[in-house]
C-alpha cells in the first residue's frame, strides 16, 4: 500500500521552517548529508541532478507541498535559496 503524505501547510511556518523541511527532503530523497545543503550553492551540483532526478524533485514538492511545478519554474532556480524562495513565494500565491 502506498503511503499518502499530506501537503504541508505553509502559511503558518516561517522561512526558516520552510528551509528545515526542504532540507529534509531533500537529503532523504537525494541521499546528501544536510550539512552539505548551503544555501548558496547551485542546486544541480549540490545535489547531482540529472533530468530523471529533476522529475523526482517535482514529485518531491509537489507531494510535500500541494501545489503543481512546471519545469519552466527551474528556469529562475540556480541555487537553493532560489529553491527555497521559489516554495515560499509558490505557496504564498496559490
Amino acid at each position: 500500500m502506498a503511503v499518502r503524505i499530506q501537503p504541508l501547510l505553509l502559511r503558518n511556518m516561517s522561512r526558516e521552517e520552510v528551509v528545515e523541511t526542504v532540507n529534509g527532503f531533500l537529503a532523504e530523497e537525494f541521499e546528501v548529508e544536510v550539512e552539505a545543503l548551503d544555501p548558496n550553492g547551485v542546486l544541480h551540483e549540490t545535489l547531482d541532478l540529472d533530468s530523471l532526478d529533476y522529475v523526482d524533485l517535482v514529485v518531491v514538492i509537489e507531494s510535500h507541498f500541494g501545489f503543481k511545478v512546471t519545469g519552466e519554474d527551474f528556469k529562475s532556480i540556480s541555487t537553493l535559496n532560489d529553491f527555497y524562495d521559489f516554495i515560499v513565494n509558490k505557496h504564498e500565491h496559490a
